[in-house]
């Protein structure tokens, strides 16, 4: 009995992976985690093929009956889909697959990031798209066979990770144009197609009172004692998350009080000073007999060779009793910032100390220094403040 649009919606998902079948060597496969994709069964030669037409609902019934159709035609005359796949496959040159072309098109923009994002974006790639159509040439992969890919991750409700991926293949698409692999960008035509994630604020704290139980806990965290100076040094110098697990000890200047941020560290591509109050270098004394032999001052535990997880902030917050919705690494910015404007220190030096755009790339070159003197006052009265708070609470 061919199957019905109502019956595969009704097909729920059991403990191991079932068939509903069609007709004509069509059926549809349903998977325990609820996935639902069109298979095609053939024979050539007395031998069974199967083949792969699509998921289910992206590819409709009436659209997998109209596949299948094609398929048997050309079975009929002699060829075998899979084979033809496979010898297209074998035609392209590597270089025009999906995953070659992206692989290219980071290794092209590797001086414009940071290592980090760097290592982010393909991390991400690998996860959701090479996968799936990594192999297949990129002037041949559809909007639908893209948006496939996007609706696996959608699925995982990670709304965020999934208009970034979406912008990642816009991007490696546009490259493709632009070195004669392909002639269209199909990422642009997807937006839209995916649910769009609510803006959020990364969460923080701002309450004084609040502030100074952070603190507090934050000085008897238990972790190692490697994460327990990465800890307790974020909110005194509040770079971004990045930066600080990526710090190396080249970078410092303990004598002057000074941690100099190298421009291809930084999101804005530019050389950052961060002053150090007394209380940031009394950490970084306690840090260095236990990572100053090697370059990171906070390495991984896995390797002296790597910077520790881009979690391990957010990790130790959750042990010492803070949610994912009180506060992250990054909030540490934000509370510095709310803070320092309310105790009226200059808005403009405030800025320049989170290290926030410049538009103007020239003067962006040589801003690293503006505000100086205030800020290294400002970053001074900082750390007394939260030791105050501290002490307080």
């Amino acid at each position: 009995m061919a199957l019905s649009d109502m019956a595969i919606k009704k097909a729920k998902p059991r403990e191991k992976i079932y068939t509903l079948k069609d007709a004509d060597g069509l059926y549809l496969e349903i998977k325990p985690s609820g996935k639902k994709y069109w298979r095609l069964r053939y024979w050539i030669d007395s031998k069974e093929n199967r083949l792969s037409i699509g998921e289910y609902p992206l590819i409709s019934l009436a659209e997998a009956r109209s596949r299948r159709d094609e398929k048997r035609r050309m079975i009929k005359d002699g060829i075998d889909p899979v084979a033809q796949v496979r010898e297209q496959k074998a035609a392209v040159a590597p270089d025009k697959f999906f995953e070659s072309v992206a692989r290219e098109w980071a290794q092209k923009n590797a001086n414009k990031w940071t290592e980090g994002h760097a290592e982010l974006s393909l991390r991400r790639l690998e996860m959701n798209i090479f996968p799936y159509i990594g192999q297949k040439p990129i002037g041949e992969i559809s909007a639908p066979e893209l948006l496939e890919c996007l609706r696996r991750v959608e699925a995982r409700g990670a709304l965020e990770v999934t208009r970034r991926v979406r912008g990642l293949c816009s991007m490696i698409f546009r490259y493709a144009i632009a070195t004669g692999k392909a002639e269209r960008d199909v990422a642009a035509d997807l937006i839209g197609a995916c649910a769009t994630p609510k803006k959020q604020h990364r969460p923080t704290i701002t309450d004084p009172q609040e502030v100074g139980r952070l603190m507090q806990a934050i000085d008897a965290c238990s972790a190692s004692a490697v994460v327990y100076c990465a800890l307790r040094l974020a909110p005194l110098v509040f770079v971004r998350p990045g930066e600080l697990r990526n710090a190396e000890w080249c970078e410092f200047n303990l004598e002057a009080a000074e941690w100099r941020i190298p421009a291809h560290k930084t999101k804005m591509r530019s050389l950052h000073i961060v002053p150090l109050s007394t209380q940031a270098l009394d950490i970084l004394k306690e840090l260095h007999p236990l990572t100053g032999d090697g370059n990171f001052l906070f390495p991984s535990v896995r390797t002296a060779s790597r910077p520790m997880s881009d979690n391990t902030i957010n990790v130790a917050l959750r042990r010492i009793g803070y949610a994912k919705e009180e506060i992250c690494g990054h909030g540490f910015r934000a509370m510095a910032s709310t803070l320092l404007n309310e105790l009226g220190w200059n808005r403009d030096a405030i800025e320049r100390q989170l290290a926030h755009g410049e538009r103007n790339k020239i003067r962006a070159a040589y801003n690293h220094a503006e505000f100086l003197p205030e800020r290294r006052k400002m970053m001074q009265a900082w750390a007394d403040y939260l030791e105050q708070l501290c002490q307080k609470a």
